[in-house]
């Protein structure tokens, strides 16, 4: 919410993996990464990406998420830097 009161460009969401995947891939070898998504195909393939409150505010708000794994060292760095890092989701 605080967010999208102050603006922001984007919302950053640190998780254990490096992205958003088809399939959990600490569980599934076969797991394939996106590098871009949409909110609606996140929702229509059913991505657990964040608390659907707060990922609905985004869509609605066309604020973009980017996913990223957060302990990877300099990860963090490199998405504010303007890196392609992690999977995008978008309009």
């Amino acid at each position: 919410m605080r967010a999208i009161e102050i603006k922001a460009d984007v919302i950053l969401k640190g998780t254990r993996v490096d992205g958003i995947y088809s399939s959990d891939p600490e569980k599934d070898k076969n797991a394939r990464k996106f590098e871009n998504i949409s909110f609606q195909d996140c929702i229509s393939k059913n991505l657990k990406v964040m608390d659907m409150t707060a990922f609905t505010l985004c869509m609605e708000n066309q604020l973009p998420i980017i996913v990223f794994d957060m302990n990877t060292a300099g990860s963090l760095l490199r998405v504010v830097t303007g890196e392609k890092v992690g999977t995008l989701v978008s309009g």
